[in-house]
């Protein structure tokens, strides 16, 4: 049973994460009907989108001789390089047309600022620019959330674990997530969401 504290947080169900999408995330449309009935179930819901402008510094296209999935050193440490994805205002970028958007009661755009890349609904990959979404929970009195979406093993988890480091209570609904899963990067979000206190569920 959820409470008047409880909060679900909708990670990037966008088109271009799901299947025939530019960063697809292997049956990340399968989670849609699941979301859509939890987002029934939770007195405040919240749906981040990921929203790049054309020269984002994280996609391997605006830097030269660079391969997608490739790493390199920002000011602000390791970046993946990325396809060009949900570019601000594409289709790509637009939620998946079977997400229950209309029962949003905040829209949270992130990776907006073309230096720096945003995985986390909290914060920038710096670890120190804030998106809002903290105080804005904390002035609605919510004080435990339920982390769904796209991808398990990058924004999800590095979502979960800034709220578990803000002082929330928080857990992951595997069932309802799916995962890039590079270079075993999904045993390692798993390892890291549970070291910062995030509760996993299958």
């Amino acid at each position: 049973m959820t409470e008047p504290r409880d909060a679900l947080i909708v990670i990037d169900i966008q088109n271009d994460f799901c299947p025939g999408g530019a960063l697809a995330v292997a049956g990340g449309d399968e989670i849609l009907p699941q979301v859509n009935a939890m987002m029934g179930q939770f007195p405040v819901r919240v749906l981040t989108q990921d929203w790049h402008p054309e020269n984002h510094s994280s996609f391997a296209a605006n830097h030269q001789g660079a391969e997608p999935f490739s790493e390199i050193d920002m000011p602000y440490g390791k970046q993946t390089l990325w396809p060009v994805h949900c570019v601000q205002g594409s289709e790509g970028a637009d939620f998946h047309t079977a997400l229950d958007v209309e029962r949003a009661d905040l829209i949270l755009r992130k990776g907006f600022r073309a230096p720096i890349d945003s995985y986390s609904a909290f914060f920038e990959n710096d670890h120190e620019t804030q998106t809002g979404l903290a105080g804005y929970l904390r002035d609605r009195g919510v004080t435990r959330l339920t982390f769904v979406g796209l991808a398990l093993d990058y924004c999800v988890a590095w979502s979960a674990m800034d709220a578990a480091k803000l002082g929330f209570e928080v857990r992951v609904l595997e069932s309802a997530c799916r995962a890039i899963d590079l270079n075993g990067s999904l045993d390692a979000a798993r390892a890291a969401m549970l070291a910062a206190g995030v509760t996993l569920e299958a």
